[in-house]
């Protein structure tokens, strides 16, 4: 679990968030100091790395811990906007380990939640996640689409919704869900990236297959997409991480100090579907070699799988993808040869 703050230097304002030291958090932080946002990360490093703070305000710790975000808020008083990316993500170990799931991604988030509200701030960035839906016959969805988490997982991200909006009713803060899709690839510039070396998600194991030379698994053949695998819409990180810029410029303008709405959900994602077997020919596109292919049975707490309409996010933060799938994919390969010489493990 873990957490970063953004400080917005300029116009009296400041913002606050968490996971700032993970793969999605450390390249939000990278857009918003590219963006002239000042981050304050505070992370408690069980995932996420120490290199990716280097040179940035940095406080080690969990989000549960009341007195160190009292003293953040004091030493940082021009706090305006929490950005909470911290959370476990991966589908089968919160099925393998669910009450973890809950404790570290709800439980402690309550109580950082009671502490933001305590210490006035009242803009929240949630990072939630496409998994909450169920997908229409075509696998698209938009922000009005059925709410049906098939994992622990999923359900914490539905859960913690539900409970900012319940919180922004009765407290005055407003919250803002980002719902994400599938993120690829690294910072452009290659500050950071993937900090795992043996990630759950497709496209770390098609990278870790292609490095060692061994197979790919495709993880179910038989869902009723147009060639039976899975289906994603995969979304460059460093496109996303400028969604999250581009929610903070324009919070009041979503959400007005004045206005009747205190919660809203908006989509981050391309727009286009891609399939499993689409991604690895995507892949062989850009390696210099063909991976080797094996298909096997889905894992616990797999679904088919969903690809986002992005009206929301066009209309309200002024965002379009500017990446490829393939931008996505060559940017992972260059972060995972660069990998070794930015971790030390």
């Amino acid at each position: 679990m873990s957490a970063a703050t953004v400080v917005r230097r300029g116009g009296g304002r400041e913002g606050t968030g968490c996971g700032g030291a993970g793969f999605i958090g450390s390249t939000v932080v990278s857009a918003c100091l590219d963006d002239g946002l000042v981050p304050v990360v505070l992370d408690n490093l069980c995932t996420g790395r120490v290199e990716f703070t280097r040179d940035r305000i940095f406080y080690r710790g969990d989000i549960a811990d009341g007195a160190l975000l009292d003293r953040i808020f004091a030493e940082h008083p021009d706090i305006a906007a929490v950005v909470h990316a911290a959370a476990l993500i991966v589908v089968p170990d919160s099925v393998a380990e669910p009450l973890r799931y809950y404790r570290e991604n709800v439980a402690k988030s309550i109580d950082f939640i009671d502490h933001v509200v305590r210490n006035g701030c009242r803009r929240y960035l949630f990072s939630s996640s496409a998994a909450i839906y169920r997908p229409g016959e075509d696998f698209s969805v938009d922000e009005t689409s059925p709410v049906e988490p098939t994992s622990p997982y999923a359900h914490t991200k539905a859960m913690l919704e539900q409970i900012l909006a319940d919180a922004s009713v009765a407290t005055g803060l407003r919250a803002l869900s980002l719902r994400y899709f599938n993120p690829i690839g690294a910072d452009p510039r290659l500050r950071t990236g993937l900090q795992l070396r043996r990630p759950s998600h497709a496209l770390g194991k098609m990278i870790n297959a292609y490095v060692d030379g061994e197979e790919f698994l495709i993880t179910g053949v038989d869902w009723p997409t147009r060639d039976g695998s899975g289906i994603r819409d995969y979304v460059h990180v460093w496109d996303l991480a400028r969604a999250h810029v581009q929610a903070l410029r324009r919070f009041d303008r979503i959400l007005p100090p004045d206005g009747d709405r205190t919660h809203l959900a908006v989509n981050i994602g391309t727009g286009d579907g891609t399939t499993v077997r689409e991604l690895v020919a995507a892949f062989n596109t850009v390696a210099d070699r063909p991976l080797r292919v094996r298909e096997t049975a889905a894992r616990p707490g797999d679904q088919a799988g969903s690809y986002t309409r992005t009206g929301r996010s066009r209309e309200l933060l002024d965002w379009k993808p500017e990446l490829t799938v393939a931008d996505g994919i060559r940017d992972s390969l260059r972060w995972a040869a660069r990998r070794d010489s930015v971790l030390t493990d």
